[in-house]
Formats: structure tokens, sequence, C-alpha cells
């Protein structure tokens, strides 16, 4: 390798590490709402390449900045599954927010507490409360880190897909402190095999004891069925499932797409014949890219244009 081809090689990492550029920063400053003391036990693991976290009392948020000649504005808080019992962070957080800045989208992975009755007061706002403080702090910080505050987007997976869609569908209840009165709203959402409903019919019953008990009223069972929550203001959203999905069923996504149509609010839903539940960025049964899909949707939307 000669000098000139050195420089350029050095220069192309260089850029890459930089699309890729992230820092940790907690959620909160100063005490954690709703949190009761207790000693730090969280847990990092790792199965067949994908990393979980277990046991989160604290909160963060891993930011991912494109390239300022790449950055188009938007931005995207990422809220991985884990049934409310875990973050799978990696192939639904940390790999899913890359391919965002690559594509020019600010992206933001949220580590969210898990529902405890042990570490919080109350259990059931515990993530709402985490997904509503990182859409403040992204809004806040819009001019540090390039973005369009109106162009501030929320994605879930699985269990994640139910707190953002929770965020979506809950935003005019504020669970945290907001005297800048800083609007919580996303601007649109991102939802792939999301848990959508807790009804005994398709919901997955794993997330919602963990996140509201084994045994909920029925006010409560409908509250969090965030179907049922869907309005005229609710944001524009992207659904992605599989009809084989054995672990969260593909009418959690038809049945929000469908009150969404319901209530007017511009909605694309596609749905894979196959790819079970937890395929990530990739569904093995497919030579499709959904992110393809998603950044066309972006697009025609408005949101990626700078």
């Amino acid at each position: 390798m000669n000098l000139a081809t050195g420089l350029i090689f050095i220069k192309s990492c260089f850029a890459l590490t930089m699309t890729f550029a992230q820092t940790t920063t907690d959620l909160y400053t100063g005490k954690i709402p709703n949190s009761k003391p207790t000693v730090n036990e969280e847990k990092t693991e790792f199965f067949n390449g994908i990393t979980i976290v277990s046991k989160i009392i604290h909160p963060t948020l891993t930011v991912f900045l494109p390239l300022k000649e790449k950055a188009n504005g938007a931005a995207v808080i990422v809220c991985p599954g884990g049934g409310y019992t875990d973050n799978a962070i990696s192939h639904e957080g940390t790999e899913v927010a890359k391919q965002w800045a690559e594509m020019g989208v600010a992206a933001f992975v949220l580590k969210y507490r898990i529902p405890n009755n042990t570490t919080m007061e109350k259990k059931e706002i515990g993530p709402l409360q985490d997904v509503q403080q990182a859409i403040k702090i992204v809004r806040q910080k819009a001019v540090e880190w390039n973005i369009n505050p109106n162009k501030v987007g929320i994605m879930g997976f699985s269990a994640g897909g139910h707190l953002a869609s929770t965020a979506g569908t809950h935003f005019k209840t504020s669970v945290i402190p907001n005297e800048e009165k800083i609007s919580l709203r996303p601007d649109f959402m991102v939802l792939i095999y999301p848990v959508i409903s807790f009804q005994d019919s398709i919901g997955h019953i794993g997330s919602r004891d963990a996140l509201i008990g084994q045994k909920p009223s029925a006010d409560q069972i409908n509250y969090f069925s965030n179907e049922l929550q869907v309005t005229a203001e609710t944001p524009p959203t992207f659904l992605l499932h599989a009809s084989d999905d054995d672990v969260v069923k593909v009418e959690n996504s038809v049945v929000f797409y469908q009150y969404l149509i319901k209530n007017k609010v511009l909605a694309e839903i596609h749905i894979y014949q196959k790819g079970g539940h937890g395929f990530g960025l990739n569904n093995p049964t497919t030579s499709d890219q959904w992110m393809e899909r998603c950044k066309n949707w972006m697009t025609t939307n408005g949101w990626m244009k700078k």
C-alpha cells in the first residue's frame, strides 16, 4: 500500500467511525422520578450474538449522529424489545441506530427501565416516563444535535413497539416534569412486530403481566391497549410484521392500522408471509430490506428531506 492509498484508507475508516460516532448520557440529572432506593443489579448477557440488558434501573440515551453532510434533520428514538423484562439492546437498538445514521437520520437508543414494584413507586408508568424524557431531551438539544424539532419520531420493536405506541397515543398525559411545556408527541412512529394490544384475544400477555401485573383491571387493560387510544392526533405510522409471528400476533399491527385508518391518520403497513418474531433488521426468509421501505415512507412524508 503506497502513501496515497494509505491516506485514503485512513480517511475512509475515519468517516465510517464518524458516521457511527456515539455517546451515552444519563436520561435524568439528579433523582430518577418514580424510583425507589435500591441496589443496581443491571446485567448484560449475550445470546447468539444478541446483547440483552436486564434489571435496568438507570436509563440512558445513546446518541448516534450522522455526518453533517448527510444529516437531513430527522431524528428517531429507538426502543428495543424484550417483553418489558429486558432490552434487546443490540439487534433492536444499536444496529438499527447505525443504519439510521447512515441514512442521515440522528438516532437515539433508549435503554429504558424495567417495570418492577421493588424499584418503582408505579411500575406501569416507568417506561413511559423514560420515553417521554427521551423525546423531551432530543427536542431540547435539537440545535446541538443538528435536528429539526418537528422531525422527531419514535421507533419500537416488540414490547418496545408497545412503549413507542404508548408514547404516540398517550402524549397528552405527561408523566414527567415538563415545566418548559415541550411537546411530547412524536412526529411519526415506526413499529416493528409491535405489541399493541393488552386484550386477552390478541395481546402479548407476558408484556402485559410485566407492565401492569397479572391481575389488571379492565380499565388498565383498555388504557394500555393502544389501538383503543388512537385519535386523529396520533402520529403517522409505519408498521411491519410477519404473518407467522408466534410470539406477538400479527393482529396487533393489523388492528392498530385499522384504527389509524378509521381516524384518518397517515399509515403504511407491510406484512411478510414468514419471518417469525424478533428478526431485527433482516428477515431471514426474504431478500427484501424493510428499512428501504421505511426510508421511502419517511422520504414521501418529508421527514428525510433537508
